[in-house]
This record gives C-alpha cells, sequence and structure tokens, in this order.
C-alpha cells in the first residue's frame, strides 16, 4: 500500500514537472521575442544622415500660381458688314500700328465713293453758277440805283411822275434779284456742305473695308478666312500688345502684408520647370475670393519663353526680403515639437534634441538665428518613416 502511494506521488511530480517544462519551452521564445523587438525598438542604432548647417545668402519668397495674361488686347471685328476678300496675317504674326490686317469687298463702297463725288462736283458747279447769277443782280442792281439817282438829280419838270416811277421799280427789281441770288448762294453752299459730308461718311465707309492694327502686337488667334461675311462685332483675330504681359497669380490673403508693386520676382512656367524668368510685381488686387481666400497679384514678365501662350499656367516667387551671409539649414531638417521647432545632434552616438530659433524661411532653406552654428551637423533619419528619439543610439550612414 505504501510502495503505491509512493508510486503515485512520483507520477504526479512528474507529470507536473513535464506541464511545467511545457510550458517553458513555450513562453520563453516568446518573452525573449517581445525582448528582442523592445530591444531593437528602444536600444538598437538608427540609421541617419548627416547635414551640415551651413552659410549663405537665403531668400524668402511669396508663392502664387497663375496664368499668363496681356494688359492690353484687342478682338479685330469689323465696323460694317461685308465679305472678307483678304487676311493679310496669321497667328503668331508681329504687327505694327496702322498695319493693315483685313481687307473687305469694297466694289459697292467705291461706286458709293465716285456718286459722292459726283454729288459734290455738281454742288460745287451750282454754286459757282449761283455767284455768277449773284454778279449779275449786283450789276443790275447798280445800274438801277443809278438810274434812280439820275432822275433824282433831275431839274424841274424834266422828268414825268411816271418816269420816276419806273425807276424806283426797277430798283426794287434789282434788289429782288439781288437778295434772290444772294438766297440761292447760301443753299447751293448747304447743299454743297451735304454732299461733302455724304462724300466723307462713304469715304469712312470704304476706309473701314481696310481693317488695320490698332497698336503694336502679335496676332495670338485667327478666327475668320477669306469668303466669310463678317457683321460688327465678329472676331476675326485677337490681338495683344507685349509691352505688358503679366502672370495674374492668385496668392493667399495671408502674405497681403509681405507684398507691395515693385518688388522682384521670378517666373516658373509649367511648360520650362527648371528654368525662371525675371518678373515685378506689377499691381496687387483689392478683393479677395471668399471661398478660396486668395487674391489676385499681377507680375509683370521681363522676358518671355521662346514659346508662349496667352492663358498658359506660371508659378510666381515674389522675393520679400534677403540676407546675404546667414547660418542656413534646409527646411526638411527642422523638427517640429509641440515646444517649438528643433534639430537633432550627435553626442557620442546618441541622438540629442536641441531647440532652435528661427529666421527668414526660403523656398528650401531656413535661416537659424539660436541653437546651432555654421559647421555642426544635425541628424536626419535614413528611413523617413523611422521617427528619431531624444537618446536614441544613432549610426550614420
Amino acid at each position: 500500500m505504501t510502495t503505491d502511494n509512493s508510486n503515485a506521488a512520483n507520477g504526479g511530480l512528474l507529470r507536473g514537472l513535464g506541464r511545467r517544462l511545457w510550458l517553458f519551452t513555450k513562453v520563453v521564445p516568446v518573452i525573449a521575442v517581445v525582448a528582442g523587438v523592445v530591444y531593437w525598438l528602444r536600444f538598437a542604432p538608427v540609421a541617419v544622415v548627416r547635414h551640415e548647417v551651413g552659410r549663405g545668402e537665403i531668400v524668402a519668397e511669396v508663392m502664387g500660381t497663375g496664368t499668363l495674361e496681356t494688359h492690353f488686347r484687342a478682338t479685330i471685328s469689323p465696323k460694317i458688314s461685308g465679305l472678307i476678300t483678304e487676311v493679310l496675317v496669321d497667328q503668331g504674326d508681329p504687327v505694327k500700328a496702322g498695319q493693315a490686317l483685313v481687307k473687305l469687298d469694297d466694289r459697292d463702297l467705291r461706286r458709293q465713293v465716285e456718286a459722292a463725288e459726283a454729288s459734290v462736283a455738281a454742288a460745287e458747279a451750282s454754286v459757282k453758277r449761283q455767284e455768277a447769277d449773284r454778279v449779275r443782280a449786283g450789276a443790275v442792281l447798280e445800274q438801277a440805283r443809278l438810274y434812280v439817282e439820275r432822275l433824282n438829280a433831275a431839274l424841274g419838270g424834266a422828268v414825268s411822275q411816271v418816269d420816276r416811277d419806273k425807276g424806283v421799280e426797277a430798283l426794287n427789281v434789282a434788289q429782288a434779284g439781288f437778295a434772290s441770288a444772294e438766297a440761292a448762294i447760301l443753299e447751293g453752299r448747304k447743299q454743297l456742305i451735304a454732299a461733302e459730308r455724304t462724300l466723307d461718311f462713304h469715304r469712312v465707309r470704304l476706309s473701314d473695308a481696310l481693317i488695320t492694327a490698332p497698336f503694336d502686337g502679335l496676332i495670338v488667334r485667327r478666327d475668320r478666312d477669306p469668303g466669310a461675311v463678317v457683321v460688327p462685332g465678329t472676331s476675326i483675330l485677337s490681338l495683344v500688345s507685349l509691352s505688358e504681359i503679366w502672370i495674374s497669380a492668385w496668392v493667399d490673403e495671408t502674405e497681403m502684408a509681405r507684398l507691395k508693386p515693385g518688388q522682384p520676382a521670378r517666373v516658373v512656367f509649367r511648360s520650362e520647370p527648371d528654368r525662371s524668368y525675371k518678373g515685378e510685381v506689377a499691381r496687387l488686387g483689392r478683393e479677395a475670393d471668399r471661398e478660396t481666400r486668395e487674391f489676385v497679384v499681377d507680375v509683370l514678365v521681363r522676358e518671355l519663353p521662346k514659346n508662349w501662350a496667352v492663358g498658359q499656367r506660371a508659378e510666381v516667387y515674389v522675393e520679400t526680403a534677403r540676407r546675404p551671409d546667414v547660418v542656413i539649414l534646409r527646411s526638411g531638417d527642422i523638427v517640429w515639437r509641440d515646444s517649438g521647432p528643433g534639430v537633432f545632434l550627435d553626442q557620442q552616438g546618441h541622438a540629442r534634441w536641441q531647440p532652435v530659433r528661427l529666421g527668414l524661411r526660403g523656398r528650401e532653406t531656413v535661416e537659424i538665428l539660436e541653437g546651432v552654428q555654421a559647421g555642426q551637423f544635425v541628424l536626419v533619419p535614413a528611413d523617413a518613416k523611422v521617427p528619431l528619439r531624444d537618446g536614441q543610439r544613432v549610426k550614420s550612414r
């Protein structure tokens, strides 16, 4: 009996040891893995890249996106209705003020001018004839006046009353004739003026058949060809002036206080993203979009690409400040925390957090006022997905 109890106790002890051994073989590897992961995350060195803090020039810029526009633009259209016989220019052609651009059929207009010229000639001839009539009427009037004077100068009864009455009547008739001649001349001159104005009207209409450029510029679009019938307001060509070409860019309203006319700028067309063209702020918009909270800044472009088009997209960068010799660092090397900006420095193989005070901010760099000096190196994770922590071990690549 004693032997059976001892065997049972030994069997239970063995089973307990077996369960513990089984648990140990299962749990210990898991603990080891967890410990390894914790060690790797907490104590294993993180690969970093070292960037040197330098000195140099920094330029602060305000960026906006817009389109290429022209200050002066004209739609070339006729003043009269007509048939296009010739279009003398094409899109892409430079033109000068007064240069012929389009010809309309002017045959009827020429005939109207010829008829009006004939009317003027007839009116001029009529005025000349009326002036001759006035000269004749004036001579008759003078003769009648002299005759009456002689009758009045006669003595005694040498002249009868009948002769005197006839003389007065002849004088009155001569005076009426002269007044009629004067009125005829006045009427003739008015008719001549009317005929001349009619001629001027038809000449202007004839000149309107030849459409010329209102200013120096460039033809950017052609809408009609010979054979088309056009009326006033119909677009035939589109002309832009090259004297003021600018980018109308939309800029966030928070930048308004930093901008003013005359500031230098650079323009980057999307067709040439690797090249900048010089520009200058021409004017600022005085109305912000109520949805996007942006306002328009017009930037004059001093030089255009070889190929350009009104309406094409571009980015403008307006220079608001420039400092020639300051401590600078790449903007991407700055780490932001709740306490503010800072960088990581290498302190005996460990990352050390260093707060910094920033100054002027450029497009890709930022001015460092306090915290680090030129020649120091800041640490940036080689893998952007792995953040650095203060005190973490690091290794440089």
